[in-house]
């Protein structure tokens, strides 16, 4: 009985191995199957991201020379009416004149019709009679040239309005196709500043999992903390006084934050434009030596030295940025001998370009 019990106590737990080694297969399908839906949703966001900025310059260009055509169309415009108003001074002038030389053919009618009545067959007569037929012929010869001036001027301020409402209608329509791109841009705006809203996010996350990291590979090191977004060092543990020098405590701490970057940065999307800034602070207590005049060169050399460190572990440079803030960005305001010492660190900051 006892052998027939073991027997039937193997057999069971055979039957039960092969639904075991079912349930971890389907299980490992799911996983790829949704690793590869990740993937794919990436790669078309990526695609319709580059699309969207090629479309955006491309409209931003066309709104560009509409633009500068629009600008030339006005001034074109305004020379127009100036032409047109020079012109309807001319023409007004040329009905003035034409006024004045009928006035005056009228009065030289008269008094050739005067003289024919009060002169005689006398030689002195007949001369007074043929200056006045000159002065006659020569008065209509210039009527008759200024009404063919008035006539042109016409013509060409008829002209003139002609093109002026084709301009007026053109300027029209630069302007509702100016609208029309406008609004074309604000929803590519719009769309794109989702799209980045997206990407901001996923970086959020990135971060949260490079500072827990971070955090688990230091531990409860007194110098270093986390504050917000930022991951901090006092100055004490990277450099001595007044020093832009790296000591080897500060080395091994920068190694631990190194390997963790390094384990991160797969794991971020290569259309993430992210950079390590790093950032040097220091306490208000001045300094000035040859190497550093003041304490801007002071928290500048120390941020660079952080970061060519970091280049140095496999980071890239691209990827990375040394600022330097002096004693103007301070973590807390009071003074004292503690504040100095909370005040002088160097900052992390995981963030986009």
């Amino acid at each position: 009985m006892a052998s027939y019990s073991r027997q039937k106590s193997r057999r069971g737990s055979a039957d039960h191995w092969p639904g075991f080694v079912d349930a971890l297969s389907s299980l490992l399908l799911v996983i790829i199957f949704l690793l590869s839906m990740f993937v794919l949703a990436q790669v078309f966001l990526s695609q319709t991201l580059s699309g969207q900025d090629a479309e955006l310059d491309r409209l931003n260009e066309t709104i560009t020379e509409l633009q500068r055509t629009l600008a030339m169309e006005r001034e074109e415009a305004s020379n127009m009416r100036l032409n047109l108003a020079q012109l309807s001074a001319s023409l007004q002038s040329a009905n003035l004149t034409r006024e004045e030389l009928e006035a005056r053919v009228i009065q030289l009618e008269g008094s050739l019709q005067s003289a024919l009545g009060d002169v005689g067959d006398s030689n002195q007569q007949q001369a007074q009679i043929t200056n006045l037929q000159t002065q006659l012929s020569d008065r209509q010869q210039k009527l008759t040239i200024a009404r063919d001036q008035v006539v042109l001027l016409n013509q060409q301020i008829a002209a003139l309005r002609q093109q002026l409402a084709r301009l007026e209608a053109a300027l029209l329509a630069s302007e509702e196709r100016d609208k029309e791109q406008q609004a074309v841009i604000s929803d590519l705006g719009r769309r794109l500043n989702v799209a980045l809203a997206q990407r901001v996010h996923e970086l959020a996350g990135y971060r949260s999992e490079f500072f827990g990291r971070l955090r688990e590979a230091i531990g409860s090191h007194p110098g270093i903390q986390i504050v917000g977004d930022r991951f901090v060092m006092q100055s004490e543990v990277l450099f001595g006084s007044a020093s832009s020098t790296l000591n080897p405590d500060g080395m091994t701490e920068l190694n631990k934050l190194a390997q963790t970057l390094r384990t991160v940065i797969p794991r971020i999307p290569g259309e993430v434009d992210w950079v390590l800034r790093v950032d040097g602070h220091t306490d208000p207590v001045p300094i000035s030596t040859a190497q550093f005049p003041s304490n801007w060169e002071l928290s500048t050399a120390r941020s660079t030295a952080v970061v060519r460190y970091l280049v140095s572990q496999g980071i890239p440079a691209n990827r990375l940025a040394a600022t330097g803030f002096g004693q103007f960005q301070p973590l807390v305001s009071e003074t004292g001998a503690e504040a100095n010492r909370r005040n002088r660190r160097i900052e992390f900051k995981l963030t986009q370009r």
